[in-house]
């Protein structure tokens, strides 16, 4: 299995491109909001090898933390809306707003009954030109979830581009995520795998790939609150080496918690 093969690979140390956005380091589930009903998600990262250097526009990435504040709000059963407040610190500078972004939430009803459940979230990002050099940014990301009695497997295929700044000569990027859990009714033990690959509309096409797995879980701490922690490792060498993940959430459905 490709999972078996990735854990067997040592990580590597250099920092040239990065796989999963360090501000918001997550695979995407079918959770529709109704009218009425509201999440909030916290999402606090650290990156604990990195770039020791400026890199243009860019601050140092070495020892950079990154904390995400995202409320998402449901707006009809089966469309719903989230904003993120992107903030950072990097050691020697002052803690800093990074940027914001705006989540449009879909999701296929589950009547449906289609043999997995179906949603869309697409995103816009703008964000400051010291964590992030193109300064706006487009995402497209499916959700195709299907559960079973004791696992649930998810997949993202994520299709992302720069709108303003160099990354736009490179058009759209492929971004695949996928998340494996096992369900458990305390703690679910996981595996997160996120990957990129640079340029695919654009001549030379596929540029240089970047694999990450992140080994983590899910603690269902009450009924509206539980906490992901995990921590990731590049496979390839082009990614920045391993980072500590964590998201906080709470969600308030009028049914509780899925």
């Amino acid at each position: 299995m490709r999972f078996a093969l990735l854990l067997l690979a040592l990580p590597g140390l250099a920092s040239k491109l990065v796989a999963q956005d360090p501000f918001e380091i997550h695979v995407y589930e079918y959770e529709p909001l109704a009218l009425g009903e509201y999440s909030l998600e916290a999402h606090l990262n650290y990156m604990t090898q990195g770039t020791g250097s400026r890199d243009g526009t860019l601050l140092p990435t070495d020892h950079q933390t990154h904390l995400t504040l995202e409320p998402t709000f449901g707006l009809s059963e089966n469309f719903a809306v989230g904003w993120m407040f992107l903030n950072a610190w990097e050691p020697g500078y002052t803690a800093q707003f990074a940027g914001w972004r705006v989540l449009p939430h879909f999701y296929a009803p589950e009547g449906w009954h289609l043999p997995f459940r179906l949603g869309f979230v697409s995103e816009f990002s703008f964000q400051k030109t010291r964590y992030e050099e193109n300064s706006r940014r487009a995402e497209l990301r499916p959700i195709l979830d299907r559960e079973f009695s004791r696992w649930q497997v998810v997949f993202n295929p994520v299709f992302e581009r720069a709108l303003h700044g160099p990354g736009t000569e490179h058009g759209w990027n492929f971004e695949p995520a996928m998340l494996l859990r096992w369900k458990r009714k305390t703690f679910s033990p996981s595996l997160e795998y996120y990957g990129e690959v640079e340029s695919i509309n654009v001549r030379p096409h596929a540029q240089p790939e970047v694999h990450q797995l992140f080994a983590g879980g899910d603690w269902n701490a009450g009924p509206v609150f539980s906490i992901n922690m995990g921590v990731g490792f590049d496979l390839t060498g082009r990614g920045p080496g391993v980072i500590l993940k964590s998201r906080f959430e709470w969600d308030w459905r009028k049914g509780g918690r899925p």
